[in-house]
């Protein structure tokens, strides 16, 4: 059928059939449907939602749009994490060499940046030579040979997503429950993943900031991929405040590995960090106790393994040989570093997380369209966490900028971000709940 009748039965609150909506994602695939009628089915199903069956047919249509991979001759569990997006959410680059420590293969399939989160493979990027786009039989001698692969779709992998995802970036369609779940399990079912664990954020920093919203939506994503044959839970974590204490590309993989060699470790993105690999550990069946996994996970992290699995998956990828001994010599750095100082004594009493985000972004280190070229070298750094007390004049954060206006821009916006208080506040423990399959 025509794509805007297509489109006008969504407009209109009516059902699709699973015929309609493959023959929509195969013009979405074949270029047959324009990125204006993808924005206008998005913003349909983002006020008329999408029916359980409809996202179980948008799911496997856009599986089914390209290659979907076979993990059956590896020698080890496969296993998979998916961030539903925050701001300093590097968790994936140490998540996936810990996991690979512990005994796992991690065809990890990541996305670039969307709004004001930043994207995975926007900070894979930063790496000089890394390859985050290979062909499917790197990929796959990658996860044989290292255990793991950080990657974003290949060309032949859910193709239909990776078109609809760069279209609703640049949309105002991101917070879709329907889509977002679309999307996220696509990819994860193409990539032929028989366990997975989702962190969904929650908070002012996230796509979903209520509560109870980014609960309905991981269990519909535990729901929908348990459904689908993979073994699939959730974590419910807390975005109010930035999770690492650096926001941007190059700067979070610069914490990335301070956080593996042990130079570094922001507390609450440690806590994150190892309660996901132990989820993956224990959907993945590797361990039957989440106490011993944990304890796994940490022993992986602190023993500098995961540390030598990141490197080497670096060096597999087309990355430096020497970047976890060198990766200042490899990442750009910005010309410019102003400092974010506290207008008054006191406590960091609340963070406007997005508003961090947002910075980034208009620093060049995020999209306004889908085909701006990212500023790797833009960012934020020493970001003060929820609690900390601070004097006058203290800085809260360092913005790293290319042009004197811009950090003049963020250094503003992050300071507005910033509640300086009296007293110390509670602050929340950074994982909220499990959702089980």
């Amino acid at each position: 059928m025509l794509a805007q009748e297509f489109i006008r039965l969504k407009r209109d609150g009516k059902p699709l059939t699973e015929e309609m909506i493959a023959e929509f994602v195969r013009g979405i695939t074949d270029d047959t449907v324009t990125d204006a009628q993808i924005s206008a089915f998005a913003m349909a199903v983002f006020f008329n939602g999408l029916s359980a069956d409809e996202t179980v047919a948008l799911t496997l249509a856009m599986r089914d749009s390209g290659d979907v991979i076979d993990w059956s001759d590896i020698d080890r569990p496969v296993c998979d994490k998916h961030s539903t997006g925050g701001v300093g959410d590097n968790v994936s680059l140490m998540l996936a060499p810990i996991a690979t420590a512990c005994g796992l293969a991690v065809p990890m399939i990541s996305g670039r940046g969307l709004g004001h989160t930043g994207g995975t493979l926007d900070k894979m990027d930063s790496i000089p030579g890394y390859a985050t786009q290979p062909d499917t039989a790197l990929f796959r001698r990658t996860v044989e040979t290292v255990g793991c692969a950080i990657i974003g779709q290949t060309a032949n992998l859910a193709p239909a997503d990776k078109r609809f995802y760069g279209v609703r970036d640049v949309t105002a369609t991101v917070e879709s429950l329907e889509l977002i779940t679309a999307s996220i399990l696509s990819k994860k079912l193409a990539a032929g993943l028989p366990s997975l664990v989702v962190d969904v954020k929650f908070g002012n920093g996230a796509f979903m900031a209520d509560f109870d919203k980014a609960r309905d939506l991981a269990k519909t994503l535990v729901r929908v991929a348990n459904g689908a044959g993979t073994r699939t839970t959730a974590l419910m974590t807390g975005m109010n405040q930035p999770l690492a204490s650096a926001a941007g590309n190059a700067v979070e993989v610069t914490n990335a590995v301070e956080f593996l060699t042990g130079a570094h470790r922001d507390p609450r993105l440690e806590a994150v960090t190892l309660a996901l690999a132990a989820e993956m550990l224990v959907v993945a069946q590797v361990d039957d106790s989440p106490a011993t996994a944990l304890e796994r996970s940490r022993e992986a992290l602190v023993s500098g393994k995961a540390a030598e699995v990141f490197g080497r998956m670096v060096q597999a990828l087309g990355g430096p040989a020497d970047f976890v001994e060198r990766h200042d010599a490899y990442l750009a750095e910005a010309p410019l570093s102003v400092p974010v100082v506290a207008p008054r004594a006191g406590h960091v009493g609340a963070i406007g997380t997005r508003d961090i985000g947002v910075a980034v972004v208009e620093l060049g280190g995020g999209r306004r369209r889908r085909e701006d070229d990212i500023d790797h070298a833009v960012g934020i750094t020493r970001l003060l966490d929820i609690g900390t007390r601070v004097e006058e004049g203290d800085p809260i954060a360092i913005v790293h900028a290319r042009t004197e206006s811009a950090a003049e821009a963020a250094r503003a916006r992050v300071l507005a971000a910033y509640d300086i208080v009296d007293e110390k506040p509670d602050v929340a423990e950074p994982i909220a709940e499990r959702i089980a399959g």
